[in-house]
């Protein structure tokens, strides 16, 4: 197993040094890599990117702001593990919890697993509003799809490879992660939900999430479910190897932008 981390980065330069410090001290059960990419940033985040050197980072650079949905289906055709995990840039989510995530998978006990905010257990929200936003859309999910999710807005989902590939991605915002759960849910998996601890921060922080993107949630949902798509059963097993033919040549460092389309 090789896990590949994903972290879409626009404007964070007050903690873009801080998380992937913290991602890559973390004492990982697998061999991992941690793809950042950034969305075009026009604060000094590309400066401090350039700064980090690992041979486990590879850096990748949007010239315009294209969305954090591009930005991680750009960071998954990059990916060279057989797991993916996008993770935030802004630390709401602590890095520490992330082998928790990997030990049903390490133990053959599933192969998706969701890190779920439990309201009141390790979380802070800074507003009703967003705690209760996301219980009526994971609900929502709940009710479509004939699930029983806690979280399903978590960042932190691990998600075999060769399944992300295999979704028919379209949104490039915030509604990529709905359509990632959607997609999980409509082919009858259900993810394993392990707790993690949460700190939410606000707009004058740099939280970038509306009421817009809840609305947009509901639609994606829906579109999705009765979609006349053909359902695939089955995808390549995780344990296969993933090809690499899109990985920088020196396998980390800045590198010019790519289109991405939708998996």
């Amino acid at each position: 197993m090789k896990l590949s981390v994903l972290m879409a980065a626009f404007n964070e330069e007050r903690t873009i040094a801080e998380v992937t410090r913290e991602v890559l001290a973390v004492d990982y059960p697998c061999d991992i890599e941690l793809i950042v990419v950034d969305d075009g940033s026009s604060d000094s985040t590309p400066d401090l990117l350039a700064q980090l050197d690992d041979p486990r980072v590879t850096v990748h650079r949007h010239t315009v702001n294209r969305g954090k949905g591009a930005a991680l289906l750009t960071a998954a055709r990059l990916a060279t593990g057989t797991y993916i995990l996008p993770f935030d840039a802004d630390l709401e989510y602590s890095p520490e919890d992330i082998p928790r995530l990997l030990a049903p998978v390490l133990q053959k006990r599933c192969e998706v697993v969701y890190g779920a905010r439990l309201f009141g257990f390790n979380t802070v929200y800074q507003s009703y509003r967003y705690a209760l936003g996301n219980k009526m859309t994971t609900l929502a999910a709940n009710l479509l799809f004939d699930a029983n999710l806690a979280d399903m807005h978590t960042c932190l989902k691990l998600i075999p490879i060769d399944l992300f590939r295999s979704f028919n991605l379209r949104d490039s915002g915030f509604g990529l992660d709905t359509e990632m759960t959607a997609e999980i849910l409509r082919r009858g998996l259900r993810p394993f939900e392990v707790p993690i601890t949460y700190h939410s921060r606000t707009h004058s922080e740099g939280k970038k999430i509306t009421w817009q993107d809840g609305l947009e949630c509901l639609f994606i949902l829906g579109r999705v479910r009765f979609s006349r798509q053909r359902r695939r059963s089955t995808y390549p097993r995780p344990h296969l190897r993933v090809p690499s033919a899109v990985r920088p040549a020196d396998g980390g460092g800045l590198v010019d932008t790519v289109t991405a389309e939708p998996a």
